[in-house]
């Protein structure tokens, strides 16, 4: 890895650089920009940064029903009344479900698989929540699997494979629509973009 250790930092700040510099998307210019910005933070907004990254580590869960990311189990999405337990929308990550509630457009239940299928990179189905899944499905009132894997290759493979474990059980299966761009990632599509993608998906 280019640019390290940095040879005018104190140890202290180095360290910091090298694990702000292991988040995704951080190369090692990023990372020393935030912890200098770490560095002039008060003492108290510092605190409560490093608190906020200890709580989180320390009270999230997975939901037992969905098994997307919670403080509580069942998380609030699966324990509100309000919410359609005739539908189950199936997404790759919990940025999926942050993304689909910003557009107002869906009022059913998720669940979400921690990624999709994907051998080049050694990821299978029992690496997933696709198990949870199954169990869930089998013997519930759920009428339809929404499927809104990411436009992908492996999205697209991960959502075959659902449509095929899933083809004896008496449920409507559909996928999104594909308003959404092939290739990109429903974490960064603009609310109107999903909102017709989903009221127009079709049937598997």
């Amino acid at each position: 890895m280019t640019g390290w250790p940095v040879p005018s930092a104190a140890p202290s700040v180095a360290r910091l650089i090298q694990e702000l510099n292991k988040l995704p998307g951080i190369g090692s210019k990023s990372a020393q920009r935030l912890a200098y910005h770490i560095i002039k933070l008060p003492p108290d907004e510092a605190h409560l940064l490093a608190e906020a990254i200890s709580v989180v580590k320390d009270r999230v869960i997975f939901c037992s029903r969905c098994q997307n990311l919670s403080d509580t189990d069942p998380c609030p999405i699966c324990t509100d009344e309000r919410r359609d337990a005739t539908q189950v929308c199936v997404v790759e990550e919990p940025l999926d479900v942050l993304a689909l509630e910003r557009t107002h457009c869906y009022r059913g239940l998720y669940h979400v698989l921690h990624g999709v299928i994907s051998p080049i990179n050694g990821v299978g189905p029992e690496d997933l929540k696709l198990k949870e899944l199954l169990t869930r499905l089998d013997g519930t009132s759920v009428q339809e699997l929404i499927i809104a894997t990411n436009p992908t290759l492996e999205g697209e493979a991960t959502a075959m494979y659902i449509r095929r474990q899933v083809g004896q059980l008496p449920l409507k299966v559909t996928h999104l629509a594909r308003g959404l761009p092939v290739g990109g990632d429903l974490e960064y599509a603009d609310e109107v973009t999903l909102s017709r993608a989903f009221q127009g998906r079709q049937e598997l």
